[in-house]
């Protein structure tokens, strides 16, 4: 995710994420975004095969120290209707399908990065950048933390960078604009349907 300066697109969304997300989602349903086209290898649409999940689920390990904010984004993306994909721990029984780990990297694209999902032909990877989230960092705050693991599990669960317009949603590319976003919003949710029924 990079970060954004333009203070004119984020005061005119202000009034949307000043309220608590359950509330901001409840005012922003609005028809399935179209992918957001602004990186080489950003896909077209929101796909199952550009996914973390195997056969229905998705078997995660913990390498991260940022325990609450995975755990929040399992419990967001697998409840209130979000069902269809299951969320679980790896186990002696299974196979990780994605990775939970931490970065601390300014180099690149990195120093405007909250987070990233990195799919790999074994286990895909989330990473959280400590550059950015570590305490006393710029975005170093619980809520951050939370916004930005939902946001990387949303592409684990094959959803692409959208743009706002004039809906919200957890997956726009700017980490600016998910500020207060901690659960999928009404256009997420459609867009889970969408995508797993």
């Amino acid at each position: 995710m990079r970060i954004a300066t333009a203070l004119a697109a984020a005061s005119s969304l202000a009034v949307f994420y000043a309220a608590p997300p359950h509330q901001a989602a409840a005012v922003a349903v609005a028809a399935p975004a179209k992918c957001h086209r602004g990186e080489t290898g950003e896909p077209a649409a929101d796909s199952r095969g550009r996914s973390s999940v195997d056969a229905g689920e998705v078997r995660w390990e913990d390498e991260s120290k940022y325990d609450d904010a995975l755990a929040h984004a399992h419990r967001v993306w697998t409840s209130g209707g979000l069902d269809k994909v299951k969320v679980r721990p790896d186990d002696a029984s299974s196979i990780a399908d994605l990775q939970w780990r931490d970065v601390n990297r300014s180099d690149g694209k990195w120093a405007e990065r909250g987070g990233q999902w990195a799919p790999h032909t074994g286990a895909d990877n989330i990473y959280f950048n400590d550059h950015l989230l570590g305490d006393r960092k710029a975005y170093g705050t619980k809520q951050w933390r939370r916004s930005v693991a939902v946001h990387e599990l949303g592409h684990a669960l094959g959803h692409c960078h959208k743009t706002i317009n004039w809906y919200l949603t957890v997956l726009d590319p700017d980490i600016d604009n998910i500020d207060g976003i901690t659960e999928p919003t009404g256009t997420d949710r459609k867009n889970y349907h969408a995508l797993w029924g």
